[in-house]
C-alpha cells in the first residue's frame, strides 16, 4: 500500500530514512570506540527495534515502563534515570538494567545495597546553560532538579560510583557539547580518573546535515584519552530525525479574517511539541504564510481554541479532502500524543525503501476508554 491510500490520521516511519541516521550513528561508534542508545523518551516505536538493535548498542529509560521496553524489544544495553525511584520500581529496575543512574547522593545511598552488581552512576549538573529561548529544556537552570552541581558533590562516595552522567543539550550542535565538556573538566575533572565511564546524555543532534560530527568524535577522544573513560551518549531525535510523517485529511475550510483549514489531527492531541515547545512543524509542499499564493491557517477539531499548529501557504488552493503530510513526525509525538476529546489516536504504519507501507497499529474507541476506567 502506498502512503496516499493510508486512513488518515496516520504516523508513518520512514524506515530508509531511519536507516539512513543509524548509519550514521555507526560510524561515529567505529571512529571512537563510544557506545550509543537510543532514548526512547524520543521515539519508542518497538516495531523498529530490530532493526535499530543491528546499528547501535542499547537503550536508556526514564524510568520503569521504558526500561522493561527496552530490555524485552531490544535486549541490549539497558540504561536508567530517573529523578527518584519508587521502592517497588527499583526492585525490578536491578532486575532489567545494567546502569542505573541516580540523581541525588540521597537516592544513592537509599538503593545502593540493592544495586546487585548494576553500575551506579549520578547525574552532575555542571551550570553551563547554552540553550537560548527553551528554558522549559534546559536542565542547567537556575534552581534545577536535575543533576548535582560540583558543589553538592561528594566524592567520599566515588567507591559507589562507575560512572557520571551530564544530560544539558536540546536540538544543538557539537559546538555546545564542548564547550559543556569544557566547564565538565573544569568543575569535576578531579573525579573524572575514579570512574570507568561518562555518559553524555542526549539533545546532539548528529544526523542533522549541518551537524560537526569531526568535532563531536574529537571530544568523545579527547574524554576517553584523557581519562581512560567509556563514552556513552543518548540521541532520542538524531535516531528518528526527519524520518516520519503525519498524514491528515482536510476536513473543513472556515473564514474568519482568515481562511482555516479544520484537520483530523491535532496540535494538542497527535503532536504536542506544537505548542510545548513551542515550534513549527515542517509541511511537504508549502511555504511560509504569504510566500505562496494561498495562505492558511491550520487547525483541528478539536474544541481548544489554541489548537493551532501554524500558517502555510501553498502553490494551490487546499480544498475539502485535500492531504496533508506533515514530516519530521516520528519523534516525540507517538511518544505523546493523547485521546483529549474523544480524538482518536492516529494509526501507525512504517514505510520500506520502495515506498510501499505496512500497518503496524491501528486505535479505536476502546483504546480511548480503556485509559479512563
Amino acid at each position: 500500500m502506498k502512503i496516499e491510500k493510508l486512513q488518515t490520521p496516520c504516523y508513518v516511519i520512514d524506515e530508509g530514512r531511519l536507516e539512513e541516521n543509524l548509519k550514521i550513528l555507526k560510524r561515529v561508534k567505529e571512529n571512537t570506540g563510544c557506545s550509543i542508545l537510543l532514548a526512547q523518551k524520543a521515539f519508542s516505536c518497538f516495531a523498529e527495534y530490530p532493526l535499530i538493535g543491528r546499528y547501535i548498542d542499547g537503550t536508556t529509560a526514564s524510568g520503569i515502563y521504558e526500561a522493561r521496553l527496552g530490555k524485552e524489544e531490544m535486549g541490549l544495553e539497558n540504561h536508567v534515570f530517573s529523578p527518584a525511584y519508587k521502592e517497588e520500581d527499583f526492585q525490578a529496575l536491578v532486575q532489567i538494567c545494567d546502569h542505573i543512574v541516580f540523581n541525588s547522593f540521597s537516592q544513592l545511598e537509599r538503593y545502593k545495597d540493592r544495586l546487585d552488581g548494576v553500575q551506579a552512576g549520578i547525574r552532575i549538573n555542571p551550570e553551563c546553560s547554552t540553550q537560548a529561548g527553551h528554558d522549559i529544556y534546559d536542565p542547567c537552570a537556575p534552581g534545577s532538579r536535575l543533576g548535582v552541581t560540583a558543589e553538592q558533590f561528594r566524592e567520599e562516595c566515588l567507591p559507589l560510583l562507575s560512572g557520571l552522567h551530564f544530560h544539558t543539550l536540546c536540538e544543538q550542535n557539537a559546538d555546545d557539547l564542548k564547550k559543556t565538556l569544557d566547564v565538565v573538566e573544569e568543575k569535576f575533572g578531579r573525579y573524572l580518573s575514579r570512574i570507568s565511564w561518562l555518559n553524555m546524555g542526549g539533545g546532539h543532534h548528529i544526523t542533522r546535515s549541518d551537524y560537526d560530527i569531526k568535532l563531536l568524535e574529537e571530544c568523545i577522544i579527547r574524554m576517553q584519552k584523557r581519562y581512560g573513560l567509556h563514552v556513552y551518549l543518548e540521541p532520542g531525535e538524531a535516531v528518528a530525525l526527519n524520518a516520519g510523517y503525519l498524514v491528515t485529511e482536510v476536513l473543513e475550510v472556515v473564514e474568519n479574517g482568515i481562511k482555516t483549514l479544520i484537520l483530523d489531527t491535532s496540535a494538542s492531541c497527535h503532536m504536542p511539541d506544537v505548542l510545548e515547545m513551542p515550534y513549527r512543524p515542517p509541511l511537504k509542499d508549502s511555504g511560509m504564510p504569504g510566500e505562496k499564493p494561498y495562505t492558511y491557517r491550520l487547525s483541528s477539531c478539536t474544541c481548544l481554541a489554541g489548537d493551532i499548529i501554524g500558517d502555510y501557504s501553498f502553490d494551490r488552493e487546499i480544498k475539502i479532502g485535500d492531504r496533508l503530510y506533515f514530516t519530521d513526525m516520528a519523534i516525540y509525538s507517538m511518544v505523546k500524543n493523547n485521546t483529549f476529546n474523544g480524538m482518536p489516536l492516529p494509526s501507525i504504519a512504517a514505510m520500506d525503501s520502495k515506498g510501499e507501507c505496512r500497518m503496524i497499529r491501528t486505535f479505536g474507541y476502546e483504546d480511548f476508554k480503556k485509559r479512563l476506567s
